[in-house]
């Protein structure tokens, strides 16, 4: 499981003109990709990763501070364009395995006590964010 974290100042996910997913001031808008080996285990290990990590203002975590997340499925974060000029998506989980996974990140999450927003999967989503620094790290468990 892979994953772009960055910190933001607000984020927001548009599907068909409509806000789908919203979070106001400093939190962590996060993309999630899912290859064919991750499992719910995987998927509550990043959660735990996502709510702890220490890069919000002077090095707090969401879990310290209540910050929100907006959490995104992101398929092509597996996507490989080592050769030619077409990215192949090999590595990416198909939707049937991917979708439960994202939403379990998500359940674990909420579970821990975060306000997690999310957009919609296999949506066309338009992402909006202020990132915050900037400050982006791509994590994978």
């Amino acid at each position: 499981m892979r994953a772009v974290v960055q910190r933001v100042d607000g984020a927001s996910v548009v599907v068909d003109g409509v806000v789908v997913g919203e979070i106001l001031g400093e939190g962590l808008c996060v993309l999630v990709g899912v290859t064919h080996e991750d499992t719910e285990a995987k998927a509550a290990q990043l959660a735990r990763k996502l709510w702890s990590l220490r890069i919000l203002d002077e090095e707090k975590s969401c879990s310290d501070v209540g910050a929100p997340l907006l959490v995104i499925s992101q398929f092509t974060l597996y996507g490989d364009a080592r050769k030619g000029r077409r990215p192949t998506w090999n590595a990416a989980a198909p939707g049937p395995v991917a979708e439960p996974l994202v939403d379990e990140v998500v359940t674990q999450l909420r579970a821990l006590g975060a306000e997690v927003a999310t957009g919609r999967f296999g949506a066309d989503m338009k992402v909006s964010l202020t990132n915050n620094g900037p400050f982006t790290v791509l994590l994978e468990v």
